[in-house]
């Protein structure tokens, strides 16, 4: 460990693993489809999130609150933890002829369903889950950072193959006060009077929240980007006529692999026997190939059964 002092944050001192396991359950914001996510038992996860909160003197999410949310220190060392797995990522990119996939999310995507598909799929071949600040989604996969990547559309095309995922609803974030709280779904127009701030940046959504219960202007975000960030003082509202986002899946198109390929079916739903898959012809062709026998015994057959009817004549 470096002298004190070395370091500037403490989270530098945690081990990696233990960062991943918190980013996990701080995304899902649920300890047991966490736990299964990362192929762990709950109490192990809990146990792990413990002994962080212990080293750092904090309560990283909101206690006797249910469903589970992150404290404000939470959410700080939930940007600082994803910060530096994030340049762990940067200085080891990823080897291309490893038997392991490393996949990048942006901020608001949770990975955790894909996670527990391949755990079950495919146990023999890792599954590394990678945070993405939005802004290096596209050099992280032209760099060779990480082998796929859930994007957030527009992204440069050029050599990137990429399937659409699906669309996020915007939300209006407003103080808890704020008068539009006391509707379900507000349009563009019943925001014309109201200050707003420039909330494009998603990576700085914390920053821009904490404005906004400063009192600072209300701001227009990706449904899942304010659930990431939700406070006590705020809420969000749906803006029905603002336009919406889109999350993609995203990698190099000249580095398509057989893991690639199958990463893609767990995406779109294709069961682990579907022929359009790697694994899935693979079995096929096994299957073809089992049946040749005994279609070339009943090609033998054939001429002893014209003869029989020429007789029965």
């Amino acid at each position: 460990m470096s002298e004190p002092g070395a370091r500037t944050s403490p989270l530098e001192s945690i081990d990696a693993e233990s960062l991943r396991w918190f980013v996990a359950v701080a995304e899902e914001l649920h300890f047991a489809r966490a736990a299964r996510a990362l192929g762990i038992s709950r109490q192990r996860l809990s146990r792990t999130v413990v002994e962080l909160e212990d080293e750092l003197g904090v309560e990283l999410f909101a206690p006797d609150v249910t469903p589970t949310q992150l404290s404000e220190a939470g959410r700080d060392t939930l940007a600082a933890a994803r910060e530096i797995l994030a340049r762990a990522v940067s200085t080891s990119p990823a080897d291309p002829e490893s038997r392991s996939l490393r996949v990048g999310f942006v901020p608001g995507v949770t990975v955790s369903k894909w996670e527990r598909i391949w755990a079950d799929r495919f146990a023999e071949t890792p599954l590394e889950t990678v945070p993405i600040a939005a802004a290096d989604q596209l050099t992280a996969l032209r760099e060779g950072l990480v082998d796929m990547c859930f994007v957030r559309l527009p992204i440069e095309r050029d050599g990137i193959d990429a399937i659409p995922l699906y669309r996020e609803l915007p939300v209006v974030v407003v103080p808890k006060e704020h008068e539009i709280s006391l509707f379900t779904e507000v349009r563009a127009a019943d925001l014309a009077d109201e200050r707003m701030q420039d909330a494009s940046d998603v990576d700085q959504a914390a920053v821009i929240l904490e404005m906004v219960a400063a009192g600072v202007g209300l701001a227009i975000v990706p449904h899942s980007i304010a659930r990431l960030h939700a406070r006590r003082d705020l809420v969000y509202r749906t803006v029905t006529d603002h336009p919406d986002t889109e999350i993609a899946l995203a990698w190099p198109a000249d580095r398509t692999t057989d893991l690639v390929e199958e990463f893609v079916g767990v995406v779109r739903g294709r069961s682990a026997r579907s022929s359009r898959a790697p694994a899935g012809r693979q079995n096929k062709e096994r299957g073809a190939a089992a049946k040749k026998p005994a279609k070339a015994r009943k090609s033998t057959a054939k001429p002893a059964k014209k003869q029989v009817k020429r007789r029965g004549r």
